[in-house]
């Protein structure tokens, strides 16, 4: 037996990063590894220039997702202004009318214009599925620790950016059950389609499961299929990830 945390992600809005390439930023149909490690830390407390407990929080966990929808995909025109590390050299920027100062000033000083950096982003629009994880040798907090920390984050939580929040209670639980599969079907949770008062309105999928490795999913290896995903925090800092194997199997919606 194995005990499990799990909860729920629902938002108007999500954003689940993919490989960033150019000018594409693209969102994957459920949370990546990184964004889950983003949400715990957060949860606790953990500052974005703590390398190392983002790290620990990182390996110290296994994942696991349930989605129930990936809902309706919307790609937004993007525009920003954001200033080099050499601007903020001496001007260092605690709000974004800070780092706007700091770039003015830099360019007036240079004798630059403003450089403007486009992008197209994704986002899952009422997307919705549920997480477990479980603990490995060496995390940095017990389980019913992060329950009650995702109960009460101490920073706010988002869904993959920070104009994504989460429009519903996580409800953190701890199930024990001999594998993922019996562990999602025991937790309680409200019906995910009937959470908003919508109904059917929400878009709807067959149920999907993705974990990683090191633990029992309870679903036959004639189902699974596995891919390499470049998710796994190895650097906060420097934008730097891992890969770890990802497994998948579809499932009925009753299961």
């Amino acid at each position: 037996m194995t005990d499990y945390l799990l909860f729920q992600l629902y938002g108007p809005m999500a954003s689940w990063g993919d490989i960033a390439v150019g000018e594409e930023r693209r969102s994957l149909t459920h949370p990546s590894k990184s964004a889950l490690t983003g949400i715990l830390g957060a949860a606790l407390g953990v500052r974005r220039d703590e390398e190392d407990r983002h790290r620990r929080l990182a390996d110290g966990y296994g994942c696991a997702v349930r989605l129930h929808s990936a809902g309706v995909l919307l790609s937004d025109y993007h525009s920003t202004q954001v200033p080099p590390e050499v601007a903020l050299k001496h001007h260092p920027a605690a709000t974004r009318r800070d780092e706007l100062q700091a770039l003015a000033s830099y360019l007036l000083a240079a004798g630059k214009t403003a450089g403007t950096i486009l992008s197209r982003r994704e986002y899952r629009c009422d997307a919705y599925c549920r997480v477990a994880l479980w603990a490995r040798d060496g995390a940095p907090a017990e389980l019913p620790e992060l329950r009650d920390a995702l109960r009460k984050p101490r920073f706010t939580l988002y869904l993959g950016r920070k104009s994504c929040p989460p429009a519903l209670p996580l409800l953190p639980q701890i199930v024990r059950a001999p594998d993922l599969r019996t562990a999602f079907a025991d937790a309680e949770f409200p019906a995910w389609n009937a959470l908003l008062g919508q109904g059917d309105a929400l878009p709807r999928d067959e149920a999907l499961l993705y974990w990683e490795d090191g633990t029992d999913s309870g679903v036959a290896s004639s189902a699974v299929t596995t891919s390499r995903r470049r998710d796994q925090v190895r650097s906060r800092r420097r934008w730097q990830f891992e890969e770890r194997n990802e497994h998948r199997a579809r499932l009925t919606e009753e299961e």
